[in-house]
Order: C-alpha cells, then structure tokens, then sequence
C-alpha cells in the first residue's frame, strides 16, 4: 500500500492550484484597475469642481469690476457749484480715467465761494446743514455767495453692509446729472430725512421718494441711474481724491472728515457746528468788507451779478 494517490491525481490537484492561483492574479489585476479607475475620475471630478469653482469665482469678479466710466455731468471739480438763484453752473463731466477740473475763484468779486464735502450719512453734517440753512438759501437765492457741494462716501461702515453713503453719494450725481438745478432742495430734504448712524440707511427706493418729495425733475431718467449705481466708481474716485489731496483753493489739504467747510479758500473750524452766528461771523471775516459793508452782525450780503449758465440737458 502507498501513501498519496497516483500522478495523474497529483497532476489534477497542482493544476486546480494553479488555476487558482491564476484566478486570485486575475481578480487582483481586475481590483487594481478598478482602483486606478476610481481615483482618475475621483481625481477628475475633484479637478471638474475646482475648474468649476475657478469659473464661478472669475465670473463673480468680472461682473463686479466695471470699466473706468465718467463722472456725472456738472461735476467736472468732483462738486455741483450752486448759484444765483440756485440755479446750477453747467459743466462736462468728468472722463473715464480723468482728473476733476478744480473749480477757478474769482478773487477779485465780491461773491463768496463757499465749498463744502459732506456724507450724506454724517449726522455733523446734518446740524450744519440745518443751522445754516436759511442763510445759505438766501445768499444763493440773492447770489450774493456760491456753494459748491462735493459727496463724498465714508461712512459705509456704519450702514449694516448696505454701502448707504455710497448709494447717496451716487444718487447725488444723478440728481447732477439730470435734475441739477434741483440739487439744493434734494440735499436739504436728504437731511430731513437721514437716518441714524448704525442702520441699513434709506433703499434705493427711498431716495427716490425723497426726491419725489424735493420736486426733482426726471424722475424716469434718475430712477435706473440711482438704481444701477451708475457713478458708484466715481464716488470712490471722489472720495479718494478728496481724503488724498491736495484740495485745491485751500488751506487744507486733505478732507479727514465731514463736514469741511471752505470759505474763499480758507477752513472753517467751528467750535459749534449748530451755531448759525458762529459760521456768519467767519464768513464776514474770510470774505471782508466786499461781502457786508453795511453790517457787522448778520450778513446782508449785496450780491454780484453773475450770468447764469445755458443747461446743456
């Protein structure tokens, strides 16, 4: 007797070996290539998501960056120059990538230049508005005196996210653009109705409303201008320039906060920004006796003719 079967029973065992073991080769070839198919396309699909991404991302910064775009017109210095009569002086707009075309003085007449850049959001603003409201109104109605009104935005901040100062500043040139004999009775009502410091500010919609309210005229031109934020580019620029510098015509050089006050060239520091005499009494001494030889107190300024300019809308 012998142990193990015959060699033609050996031979089948070792055969049924190896074509098991060939099996396992082949089952671990075919596990492999599944894998490198399942990172190429896990790899592929990571790549298709970030080339995605990558897409959304430059679409999102593309849609957001404008091209250079003029400023309003009747803005050429960055500010509308409010006249006789409150009647606005007309000027070219500002080009795309171009400089502001500083507003030239008259040192020899007897009509006070009195500029002023505001944010529409600043509450400093509003009490100086409002204190020198009637005696403003009456030097412009009489055109004894100018005022030159710059918008400028930096209080954004303070508006929840809504860029309220901007949007104001933008619906400023607007008005500029297409109602600017206006623009006065809009800057006042504008302060009537501010808002305070530390909320979402007045939507568009509510600008809008405030101008309806002032009577400014082409409301239908003005509401997509407003709206669409046309000059918001511009009042970067403006800001800019005016936190910057040099203003021109003045003893200051930069703007480092709102309100500021020129007078003839020269800053107005007040010490009261709701005091109405204070602010007359430094006008009276910037201007001298060309601007009130009849009176020391309150200025009756008598005023110089100026020609009013043909609208070029």
């Amino acid at each position: 007797m012998t142990n193990g079967g015959s060699g033609s029973e050996r031979q089948s065992k070792n055969a049924r070996r190896e074509a098991a073991r060939q099996k396992a080769r082949t089952l671990r070839e075919e596990q492999r290539k599944r894998e490198r198919r399942n990172r190429f396309f896990l790899q592929g699909g990571i790549g298709v998501g970030i080339l995605a991404i990558l897409v959304v991302v430059a679409l999102v910064v593309v849609s957001n960056i404008k091209p250079p775009s003029p400023g309003p017109v009747n803005m050429a210095s960055d500010g509308i120059t409010i006249g006789k009569g409150f009647k606005a002086v007309r000027t070219a707009a500002i080009p795309a990538n171009g400089k502001p075309t500083p507003t030239v003085r008259d040192k020899t007449s007897s009509v006070v230049t009195i500029r002023i850049y505001v944010d529409y959001f600043c509450p400093i603003c509003n009490e100086f508005e409002t204190a020198n409201k009637a005696q403003l109104s009456s030097w412009m109605k009489s055109g004894a005196a100018t005022v030159e009104i710059h918008p400028i935005s930096i209080l954004d901040r303070s508006s929840l996210g809504t860029q309220y100062s901007t949007r104001a500043a933008n619906a400023a040139g607007c008005v500029a653009a297409y109602a600017p004999d206006n623009f006065w009775a809009w800057t006042q009502e504008m302060y009537v109705k501010q808002p305070a410091e530390g909320t979402v500010g007045l939507t568009n919609a509510q600008i809008i409303g405030v101008m309806k309210t002032a009577k400014v005229a082409n409301i239908a031109k003005i509401t997509p201008c407003v709206d669409n934020e046309t000059y918001k580019g511009w009042v970067a620029d403006a800001t800019n320039r005016a936190l910057n510098g040099p203003l021109p015509d003045s003893n200051v050089k930069t703007v480092t906060g709102t309100p500021t006050v020129i007078v003839d060239g020269q800053a107005y520091s007040a010490t009261d920004w709701t005091s109405a005499s204070e602010f007359q009494a430094f006008v009276l001494k910037a201007a001298g006796a060309s601007f009130n030889s009849g009176s020391s107190s309150t200025p009756t300024p008598t005023p110089t003719a100026t020609p009013t300019p043909t609208s070029t809308n």
